[in-house]
């Protein structure tokens, strides 16, 4: 079974190498940065128009209606002028607002989404950023995104953003705990903190959720959890309660400022479930049934990307089910629900992955 066929390695190589042949090679990686940088942010905006659309949709069927239907055909250009409008509003600053945080806090932010949106594995050979401790880097950049909430609330000068900052905060700080503990679950089961190594593994082996056993699916539940937390999303979006907080730490933004906050919130929720997807569902790794060669090989034959952003919609249909389906926290119940209940199952799936592992209990698929 050949799952290789689709390696953007080769592709990537004999690019480079072309490139030398004609500029220094400083010049090629430079020329080649800029290159994979634009691609990262048009896939960033192509990914956030659809998403948008998506939940609009989805939204709407959970909630017995159409959705966008006047604007292009089955309104899919609406996404597309809510843009524009975003694009030509006014962006307006407080008076007695810290200029330089209120400023400063959306491109934070963005930063952070988008050095977390690099660190996904497209396809074999398709990952930006690669590190050996790629687990640790994704979680810490990750991180960065609480900054900017948190400036934002403090630079606004206002009672509803501050608020909404301290929840946010108070919520996001908790539950980068339990993300951090699942995910530290399937290294403890891959036995590596590289990115392309775990999904290269489950290529070979089986997907993590399969060969992982109860601990993998626990980590997984748990992740949906507190992924839907980290995104700000409900029923976890106490920072940006529009019945008490207006919109929470956001509500002096305008224009741009404001569309910077709504992109890095949908493009975090396609993070969260890509990241699901790779270290859970193998990533750009086809599936695979032991004793059926005829049925692997043609799932080979399928490119890796397409297995990625499938599964990846797969886990977002899932989320915005969790979204739509159950109502608003409190704050103190959000709390609990992390330190009391989600955090220690975490760090008992941990020890029971770690026996898992030390007894050689892991099914190869």
């Amino acid at each position: 079974m050949n799952s290789n066929i689709f390696d953007l390695t080769t592709w990537t190589t004999a690019i480079h190498d072309w490139l030398t042949e004609f500029i220094p090679e400083w010049s090629a990686i430079l020329l080649e940065s800029i290159v994979v940088a634009l691609i990262i942010i048009t896939l960033y905006a192509v990914f956030a128009i659809a998403l948008i659309y998506m939940e609009r949709k989805v939204c709407a069927f959970f909630q017995c209606r159409i959705g966008p239907n006047r604007v292009g055909k089955w309104g899919l250009l609406q996404v597309f002028g809510d843009v524009f409008k975003m694009l030509t509003k006014e962006i307006i600053r407080m008076r007695k607002s810290d200029r330089f945080l209120h400023d400063l806090a959306p491109y934070l932010v963005v930063t952070a989404s988008m050095l977390t949106f690099a660190c996904l594995p497209w396809n074999k050979g398709g990952q930006v950023l690669d590190f050996n401790v790629g687990v640790f880097f994704f979680i810490a950049v990750s991180g960065i995104g609480v900054v900017g909430i948190l400036m934002a609330g403090l630079g606004s000068n206002s009672k509803y953003p501050m608020i909404g900052s301290i929840r946010a905060g108070a919520q996001l700080i908790s539950y980068e705990i339990s993300i951090g503990i699942t995910m530290l679950t399937m290294v403890a089961l891959s036995g590596t903190m590289q990115i392309s190594e775990i999904v290269q593994q489950q290529a070979d082996q089986g997907w993590n959720i399969v060969r992982g056993h109860i601990p993998a699916l626990i980590a997984f539940l748990i992740f949906l959890i507190a992924g839907n937390a980290e995104c700000n999303r409900g029923p976890f979006d106490l920072p940006e309660g529009e019945s008490e907080l207006t919109a929470g730490y956001h509500t002096e933004y305008s224009g741009m400022h404001f569309g910077y906050y709504y992109l890095a919130e949908y493009l975090n929720l396609f993070i969260c479930a890509a990241m699901a997807s790779t270290i859970f569902l193998g990533g750009w790794a086809p599936l695979h049934i032991a004793g059926l060669d005829g049925f692997n090989e043609v799932m080979n034959y399928i490119p890796g990307v397409v297995w990625f952003v499938g599964k990846t919609f797969f886990i977002l249909v899932l989320l915005l089910w969790e979204r739509w389906t159950f109502p608003r926290l409190r704050i103190d119940h959000i709390l609990s629900l992390e330190w009391k209940y989600l955090m220690p199952i975490s760090l008992l799936n941990l020890l029971l992955m770690a026996l898992v592992v030390t007894l050689g209990l892991g099914i190869n698929v």
